[in-house]
């Protein structure tokens, strides 16, 4: 009864579970699937993330299982340089910048939770269907599994959603919502077995979105054969589109076309796709800002609160700040109701200005700014199409507003 429940056995939800029980609060777990394992592909922890992160103590265990981001690199489809600029420690940052298997890193905060907190602590196969309160307490009702016919109540203190996009609570306490919203940008992704490039810590981004756009990056180091695994994700302008499903095949035949020229002297683009391991297929998709996330005892977080467009390396990271922000009112608030109401004043403008701004400007709206400048031909010279001091104000424009500018972590 006087558990904190966290709905969600993902990345929000493990560390929401560690930061709790790292501040006295009492909480459990539920996750949907029956068993909690080392799925998805690659996935960027930016220096405000990991700064909460290396305060749960999880920095080495991290550091053994990622690689540590130097460089963020923008190439045109051409292959030709536009921007380059270190990353991370290598920029100046107290903590680093990781590019990990989204598997690995939750099986670090699996693992972390389950030493910690007690294995009795995580449930799976339990599927969140409602939730009901009163002055002192929740009830959530929950299936065995997503399709199950068993029905079972857990009380506790209050309910945190960080049941991702398709959030039961979140559809409950905003039952007319629609479908999320496709940017009209399908994604295909895919992980393969490569000789390290570039730096070989580099997250390269190249092309853009109307011809095909690539991002690529390192999420394990080398092996005995030297190979790293390298993550990867097409982006193409796409009409049409099939609704999100995390696990569906993506078939090469429907992507590789516009990327069939893309042999740079650093990387055979068509040849690296052709080897991946296998490929995924999912739009890009978003939900607009929601005016509240807090009802009572209830409140979401991560993609269940502000689920956004992947063009900005910076969904878990926002997750993960959610977390301290929750954290830090229940601690200081002790009451469930004024705690969360102290959270979503804090975080909710903050990430709806990401949500719109991962919509216009990312990190990769400098290659869409090279792309309508050279009306996607090749340059004699970069500085002949943008300057350098319009490349810089670009990259630090989204650094201050997802909130991991240097000035603002020193804060």
């Amino acid at each position: 009864m006087d558990d904190i429940l966290i709905v969600g056995g993902g990345i929000g939800g493990l560390t929401l579970g560690l930061a709790l029980h790292q501040a006295g609060v009492p909480c459990r777990i539920f996750e949907s699937a029956p068993e909690i394992k080392a799925v998805g592909v690659g996935i960027n922890l930016l220096p405000h993330a990991t700064k909460e992160l290396a305060a749960l103590g999880l920095e080495d265990a991290l550091a053994r299982v990622a690689i540590e981001t130097r460089d963020a690199t923008f190439f045109n489809r051409f292959g030709q340089l536009i921007y380059q600029e270190p990353l991370g420690r290598a920029a100046g940052y107290d903590h680093p910048q990781f590019s990990v298997h989204r598997g690995d890193l939750q099986m670090v905060l699996l693992e972390a939770f389950r030493t910690r907190a007690g294995a009795s602590r995580i449930l799976t196969n339990h599927h969140c269907i409602g939730l009901a309160q009163d002055d002192t307490g929740v009830t959530v009702t929950f299936s065995d599994g997503p399709n199950g016919a068993a029905r079972h109540a857990v009380r506790g203190r209050a309910v945190v959603a960080c049941d991702g996009i398709n959030s039961a609570v979140r559809k409950q306490f905003f039952p007319d919502e629609g479908e999320p919203r496709y940017s009209g940008v399908n994604m295909w992704r895919g992980v393969t077995r490569w000789k390290p490039m570039l730096s070989g810590a580099s997250m390269v981004r190249a092309g853009w979105l109307s011809h095909g756009k690539m991002v690529i990056y390192p999420i394990r180091r080398a092996g005995s054969d030297g190979l790293q695994l390298v993550n990867w994700v097409a982006e193409i302008e796409t009409p049409h589109y099939r609704k999100r499903d995390w696990n569906r095949a993506g078939t090469l035949d429907d992507f590789i076309g516009p990327f069939s020229d893309w042999h740079f002297d650093w990387l055979d683009v068509p040849a690296f796709i052709r080897a991946a391991d296998h490929v995924l297929e999912f739009p890009m998709v978003d939900q607009d800002p929601l005016p509240r996330w807090t009802f009572g005892r209830a409140t979401l977080l991560g993609d269940a609160a502000h689920p956004m467009v992947p063009r900005g390396s910076n969904g878990a990271g926002q997750a993960i700040l959610d977390v301290r922000a929750l954290t830090d009112a229940l601690r200081q608030l002790g009451d469930p109701a004024a705690a969360f109401a102290a959270y979503e004043r804090e975080r909710l403008e903050a990430t709806t200005r990401v949500v719109l701004t991962n919509r216009t400007n990312p990190p990769d709206a400098i290659l869409r700014e090279v792309f309508q400048r050279t009306h996607d031909r090749p340059f004699t010279a970069i500085d002949d199409v943008i300057s350098h001091d319009e490349l810089v104000a670009l990259s630090d424009s989204y650094k201050r507003i997802a909130g991991y500018s240097k000035e603002a972590l020193r804060r």
